[in-house]
């Protein structure tokens, strides 16, 4: 199969030079562009909250999966979930991937642990940081884990204990941000007072989950507005599903709000397996050429990204659902 080198960005059609009388517009560019952070974090989703989408993967295809993704420049990659194999069958194996990979210095390995019984398998796999799973819905926290937002948090609590005694970090996830499909549209006040909740109850960081992918600009501008009210910038991430075609817009609105961490997932996979007809997470390629467009410093190779997404993506004989990605590859034949 023909692939990409990084010569294949080279020559791409970025932006036309603007004519004179618009010069005035390159100002307003400039000042918006300084608002942007000069460095992103991408945190890596493709592993677990991809693959538990999918189609049944094996155990060596993600541990290869991961492997590549290692040596991309990632600094964050989650790598399994330890939840029931009965609701999430394709994460049975998380313990044999965290124990078999090939870990790289400088990137840490996180799994979900949704209960005590899922960290103590988590810390016995060696895992680097572990993250819970909560939502700004009830509907969806019923019928996601099957309680009450406030009975999530009780159990949150001795798993955070517990994971702060072995030294393991916590993040917490907050599904249905903007709307959820029981309730409908999610109170931006109600996201932030759980977000702050969350770190009041030890989680360093907070990824907001557009779940089912209906955000805009807009309505991320608002919601934003009061999870930064309540808690700082730093300890917020972002985590949007494409399904409405508005993840980069929603990224883009996000990181002029000073938001400096974004969850993707290589080539898109994923979707919600709680949320009916939800796509995948926002591709991190796509993620990575909007950032570097931008100016903005991620670390992390768009090519050798791009690679390891097309090659899982033949293991799940499916096409990327990266733009960048296709793009890419396009470009490459063309060279050839």
């Amino acid at each position: 199969m023909h692939f990409l080198t990084s010569d294949h960005l080279n020559g791409l059609p970025m932006s036309n030079p603007l004519p004179d009388s618009a010069n005035c517009l390159l100002a307003q560019a400039s000042e918006i562009t300084s608002r942007l952070p000069n460095h992103v974090r991408i945190v890596e989703m493709g592993a677990r909250d991809g693959l538990q989408n999918e189609t049944k993967t094996s155990t060596a295809a993600k541990i290869t999966l991961i492997n590549q993704l290692s040596t991309t420049g990632l600094t964050h990659i989650e790598a399994g979930s330890f939840v029931s194999p009965k609701w999430v069958p394709q994460m049975a194996d998380s313990d044999q991937v965290l124990q078999r990979i090939h870990r790289a210095p400088n990137v840490v390995y996180s799994a979900l642990t949704p209960n005590l019984q899922g960290l103590d398998k988590a810390i016995d796999a060696g895992v680097d940081q572990v993250a819970v799973f909560g939502s700004a819905s009830e509907g969806f926290c019923q019928h996601n884990i099957n309680c009450s937002i406030a009975e999530s948090f009780e159990r949150f609590v001795p798993l955070i204990s517990r994971a702060k005694q072995h030294n393991i970090p916590v993040r917490g996830y907050l599904s249905c941000v903007m709307d959820c499909p029981y309730d409908g549209s999610t109170d931006p006040k109600q996201v932030a007072r759980i977000a702050k909740d969350m770190i009041d109850l030890g989680c360093f960081e907070i990824s907001l989950g557009d779940t089912i992918g209906t955000g805009t600009p807009l309505r991320t501008a608002k919601m934003l507005e009061a999870v930064l009210s309540q808690i700082p910038s730093q300890n917020v991430a972002v985590h949007f599903h494409d399904t409405w075609g508005q993840a980069l817009a929603n990224i883009y609105q996000s990181l002029m709000m000073g938001i400096k961490v974004i969850d993707s997932s290589v080539a898109g996979l994923g979707g919600c397996p709680y949320a009916q007809g939800a796509a995948g997470n926002v591709a991190t390629e796509d993620v990575l050429y909007l950032c570097h467009e931008l100016g903005i410093h991620t670390g992390v190779d768009l090519i050798k990204v791009a690679k390891a997404g097309w090659e899982i993506s033949q293991q799940l004989n499916r096409q990327p659902s990266s733009k960048v990605s296709l793009a890419l590859y396009a470009r490459s034949l063309r060279n050839s």
